[in-house]
């Protein structure tokens, strides 16, 4: 059988890999840290998903996350489907020999497994950080590369750590250097989320123009956050020609976070054969809203309610003019379908009454709750219930029954 990966997807350019770092970087969020069944279980949803590469940890970090990633790499990374989808699993380490033969000695058992390996270019991290010349940190690069590649593995990503703030020419001659030393994937950091849109997808395209070799290797990218422009940049990688995006569920991970797979997926979906050339991705978006349900109990990072493609609110309406478009025809308000992330609504139309809501709500409603009014009854009840509106924020079903039970109603409905 033929294994179905995100390497034989690329024959075709406008295929965009996945690679899910939710169990690496994703955990590196303060307050985030998982057991290791909650981290396995999330492994087996990204593999629902239909991610590419799962990132499942840095095994030279503790002996407990080692055996967490061999635990991934012999149980998901050997998990072939029916259609003959099995995702690569990649370790991170260190540009030193030690932590390289730990990440290879717990991925070594998946059909698929990657090393990636990094290390900083910036002149800030190399003075500051490492305190390494260039010419040190070139040599370093380079000879993890080939020893990563002397231990068998065939699949070795470096990444650039702090590329966004490193010089350009010193970027691409590095670059160079690691893909003669036999690195199969380059990833570009924006390591602390200071680059805008169009400068991001400017360095792309200069590294893609001015590296040697460049063209025969998987180009990537890996956004943060810290300006709110993790999802954006990333597009505009992508518009430069990157394949290869990495995310996190929910957008967790250091700071202020990652590019989060659920925008990058559904910007994808949404738009990616109008605006983006045809790009797309082998997710199945069924999974997301489960998947990210599940992130959001296991890290415990709460989610923000009006949180793109997931929040609470991101299909839910309260204002009378939406309602009244979304109770006529949903795309008015909702350009995406809530169906396509398996996004339970709460309510038939995922409307919130509150004291923006109008009349054509309520009375939509007060139908689901068995009450069918003529007009004039159904304006008194409105003009009631925009009162208890205007003092109380969540109107209940109770709250409505309520309404109904005045008085003054009762009269009329008599």
């Amino acid at each position: 059988m033929t294994l179905v990966n995100g390497l034989n997807k690329f024959s075709n350019p406008n295929y965009v890999s996945i690679f899910d770092t939710t169990l690496r970087d994703g955990e590196q969020a303060p307050g985030a840290a998982m057991t290791a069944k909650q981290k396995m279980d999330i492994a087996h949803q990204l593999v629902k998903l239909g991610v590419d590469v799962i990132e499942a940890g840095f095994p030279a970090s503790s002996e407990v996350e080692f055996e967490l990633v061999k635990s991934i790499a012999h149980e998901i990374g050997n998990s072939v489907d029916e259609e003959g989808y099995v995702p690569m699993i990649c370790g991170a380490a260190r540009c030193t020999k030690k932590e390289i033969e730990r990440c290879w000695d717990a991925l070594k058992y998946a059909k698929i497994p990657m090393i990636c390996t990094f290390i900083a270019t910036s002149d800030i991290h190399m003075k500051y950080k490492l305190n390494m010349s260039r010419e040190q940190v070139v040599e370093k690069a380079t000879s993890m590369v080939a020893y990563a590649r002397s231990l068998g593995c065939e699949h070795v990503r470096f990444a650039i750590e702090d590329a966004t703030r490193s010089d350009k020419e010193f970027l691409c001659h590095i670059i160079g250097e690691i893909i003669k030393a036999g690195a199969t994937c380059i990833c570009l950091a924006d390591t602390v989320g200071c680059n805008l849109p169009n400068e991001f997808g400017q360095l792309v395209a200069h590294v893609k123009a001015n590296t040697p070799g460049i063209q025969n290797v998987i180009l990537a990218v890996h956004c943060h956050n810290d300006l709110g422009l993790a999802t954006a940049n990333t597009l505009a990688g992508i518009c430069s020609g990157v394949r290869q995006v990495d995310v996190t569920i929910n957008g967790i991970g250091e700071r202020a976070g990652n590019a989060s797979l659920e925008e990058i997926v559904m910007a994808i979906k949404c738009r990616g054969e109008e605006v983006l050339g045809g790009v797309y991705t082998g997710i199945n978006t069924k999974h997301i809203f489960t998947t990210s349900n599940m992130v959001e109990e296991y890290s415990g990072l709460k989610l923000q309610p009006h949180k793109a493609i997931v929040g609470v609110n991101a299909f839910s309406h309260e204002s009378g003019i939406h309602q009244d478009g979304i109770l006529k025809n949903r795309s008015t308000y909702e350009f995406i379908s809530a169906e396509d992330i398996g996004f339970i609504r709460s309510t038939e139309h995922g409307i919130k009454l509150g004291k923006l809501s109008g009349r054509h709500a309520l009375k939509a409603k007060m139908l689901l709750l068995g009450y069918n009014f003529e007009d004039k009854v159904l304006e008194d009840l409105f003009w009631r219930f925009k009162s208890m509106a205007g003092n109380k924020k969540n109107i209940t079903d109770d709250d409505l029954r309520a309404l109904v039970s005045n008085e003054d109603i009762q009269t009329q409905i008599a």
